[in-house]
């Protein structure tokens, strides 16, 4: 069984038979074309181009910008993508140390909150606990 991503069924698990029958289709409304600018040293700024299914510029759409770096921690290096807010690439060079530090003050915020819960969290027996462990 395998879960759809995508429409009405989205969350509903599927059988092999009908697995052969559903495609996985790209969403012709929301096509972008990927360009990619790297210092080779930091990162990358990934520039999404809204396009039409005819490869046309969509300009009803604006351009998005895409931060992409590496965080080196303790267990190995972290993949990291953020968005930039910025109208060129100008912009998105200019704003890609501010963006970066705001999705990693964001990203240690959720963890906090999440490590936050889990700690609070009443574990009674017969209830799940970390790593859905039952307790007598």
């Amino acid at each position: 069984m395998r879960t759809l991503i995508e429409g009405k069924d989205r969350g509903r698990k599927i059988s092999m038979e009908e697995n052969k029958q559903a495609s996985i289709r790209i969403n012709q409304n929301n096509l972008y074309r990927e360009e990619i600018f790297s210092d080779l040293m930091v990162g990358a700024i990934h520039q999404m181009t809204p396009v039409k299914p005819n490869a046309e510029l969509d300009k009803q759409r604006k351009v998005m910008f895409i931060g992409n770096t590496q965080l080196i921690t303790q267990q190995g290096p972290l993949p990291v993508r953020f968005p930039i807010e910025a109208k060129n690439l100008q912009q998105a060079i200019d704003k890609f140390p501010e963006s970066l530090d705001a999705f990693i003050k964001k990203m240690v915020e959720e963890a906090k909150e999440l490590q936050r819960k889990e700690e609070s969290r009443i574990i009674m027996p017969g209830s799940p606990s970390v790593g859905n462990l039952k307790l007598p």
